[in-house]
């Protein structure tokens, strides 16, 4: 919940907002109407009771969301505030100038022009606090507020064990700005992420009485406002005062190489506190008197990629698998995941769809799943006015239809074809589902393997189609003729384990047709109905012609006996 964000309304682009929804005047005053509600309520549970009811991130995306809807409706709703922060009542002094954020690595890369006497550290996420001490000791910590004012901690401070609460030498008379956080030992960030850790912290911090979080509370002291100029003597005079934190995680850079690495190495190494990136800074700082919120050019932060990010549906389809199975897609605002866009996610079954109650409009969090696949991990925010489309009543498809084209049968059709050429079943490269669809619709086809009769002529016809890429795709059909039978056999789709199919002995499909469900229950993994299923499908008509018209290609273990 950093309502002191001032980078906030650069989530307009990098979270999918940019385009202002198409709504009447009603429905854009019950939407907005109904998220500012939201972010009350969120507000007021995080700043009064020090309660966080969502992530930091799913808040920063709503209101971001806000934000620009407000933009979109200038003239006819009241302004959103950019900033949540509440500024409280006791001055700094010295200001909290924030940090700014690099976009990426080349806004890094700008900013170290022209700087040297650079140093890195790790980007603790906790929440900022000002330490004051006063003749050796803590006379007063004050919560960052709006980076002028802010609220007295003292008391809780005093509570954290961590935290010194008496100094000498040069920190005896001292302004310290830092970051308090929840201490978490051996935490890989790759691998476990944000932990929700800065709400837990805030929580502790905000919430009326004590709170046996307290204990496990540490700081990182990242600034100390008119302290020693040479950062080696300011870490060393920290260390020795209490704060070592700073001076074992502050390495000195000399170019973007270095900054990569250790940017990548506190990511992936564990660390005793949770980060979200890295801080760049420079050695030297300007007079703190000086120092303003939103003015803190001498350092910038380069924080890591998100592992998920939120976004809008756009809407839903409706899609047939090879089996015949209904999926539901959605279609959604383009949104970069570990440097993959994503634009769809399938859903899956129908039931899983409305278990989800997604709609269009709707914002989710997406993420990569297992080798890159993108999905959806929850619903972040529903819409007031909802247009959910309608599912089939009755699902026509099944794992024995669709072997032969027909209008109805388009989807499954062309999904056949996709896991033909998939590289675990005849693994034919070049072509994808929008190829099939290509081909499907200038050649007609009439089965699943009707494009192995096409000749090198037919498809130089096909629009786009070069001579050479013709020739490379005949080529390319022709080949698979060699592939063995147990692969021929799964691209039909024969409903067998792959423990089975790795062990069966059948080399043809005579031999196969004629087993009875006894025979094929000896198998690995078939049991009394899978046997039932098997001896329907290889004898189902349209798998036996297309069994047939497969020999008649020469395909091996097709031919009559």
């Amino acid at each position: 919940m950093k309502g002191w964000k001032l980078f906030i309304l650069m989530l307009f682009t990098t979270m999918g907002y940019c385009d202002c929804p198409a709504w009447s005047e009603k429905r854009a005053t019950q939407e907005i109407a109904a998220l500012r509600q939201q972010v009350k309520e969120w507000d007021d549970a995080y700043w009064q009771q020090g309660e966080s009811l969502i992530s930091d991130e799913t808040y920063d995306a709503l209101r971001a969301q806000l934000l620009q809807w407000d933009a979109c409706f200038p003239q006819r709703f009241g302004k959103e505030k950019a900033i949540a922060a509440k500024g409280g009542t006791v001055v700094h002094p010295v200001a909290h100038t924030g940090v700014r954020k690099a976009v990426n690595k080349h806004a890094v890369i700008d900013w170290m022009e022209g700087r040297d006497a650079l140093w890195v550290q790790p980007k603790v996420d906790g929440v900022a606090v000002t330490l004051v001490y006063r003749k050796g000791k803590l006379v007063e910590a004050i919560s960052r507020g709006d980076g002028l004012k802010g609220h007295s901690w003292l008391d809780k401070v005093n509570a954290i064990p961590a935290i010194p609460k008496t100094t000498t030498g040069p920190l005896a008379d001292s302004v310290l700005q830092g970051e308090i956080f929840l201490r978490q030992p051996d935490h890989v960030q790759q691998h476990s992420g944000g932990l929700n850790a800065r709400s837990k912290v805030a929580g502790a911090m905000l919430r009326h009485g004590s709170s046996p979080l307290l204990d496990e509370l540490d700081i990182f002291i990242w600034s100390w406002p008119g302290g020693p100029k040479a950062m080696p003597e300011r870490l060393q005079r920290l260390a020795e005062g209490g704060f070592p934190l700073a001076l074992q995680w502050s390495w000195p850079v000399a170019a973007i190489n270095d900054i990569e690495n250790w940017r990548k190495r506190w990511f992936t190494s564990p660390l005793p506190f949770v980060t979200d990136g890295i801080v760049v800074r420079q050695s030297r700082e300007p007079e703190a008197r000086n120092w303003q919120p939103g003015q803190g050019n001498w350092l910038i932060a380069w924080k890591y990629e998100p592992d998920a990010r939120i976004t809008a549906v756009r809407d839903l389809h409706f899609t047939v698998g090879r089996s015949g199975k209904i999926s539901v897609v959605a279609q959604l605002e383009p949104v970069t995941v570990d440097d993959k866009q994503i634009q769809r996610v399938n859903i899956g079954s129908v039931r899983r769809w409305q278990k989800w109650d997604i709609a269009p409009g709707d914002r989710v969090l997406v993420s990569l799943a297992g080798r890159g696949i993108p999905q959806i991990k929850s619903v972040v925010w529903r819409g007031v006015e909802r247009d959910k489309p309608q599912p089939p009543e009755q699902n026509p498809y099944h794992a024995l239809s669709c072997f032969y084209y027909t209008t109805d049968c388009h989807e499954q059709f062309l999904s056949r074809l996709v896991w033909i050429s998939s590289s675990s079943v005849l693994a034919i490269s070049g072509v994808n589902r929008s190829g099939w669809q290509q081909l499907v619709d200038t050649f007609h086809f009439e089965h699943i393997y009707s494009w192995m009769a096409l000749t090198q002529q037919q498809l130089q016809s096909v629009p786009g189609f070069s001579a050479r890429r013709a020739l490379e795709m005949r080529h390319r059909f022709n080949l698979v003729r060699q592939q063995p039978f147990r692969l021929w056999l799964k691209s039909l789709g024969l409903p067998l384990p792959a423990a089975a199919m790795n062990t069966l002995p059948d080399s043809d499909w005579h031999t196969l047709v004629n087993r009875d469900e006894p025979s094929w229950q000896k198998l690995p993994g078939v049991g009394v109905e899978r046997a039932r299923k098997l001896v329907q499908f290889t004898r189902y008509p349209h798998v036996a012609s297309l069994a047939s018209w497969l020999g008649s290609q020469g395909v091996e273990g097709f031919g009559s006996r």
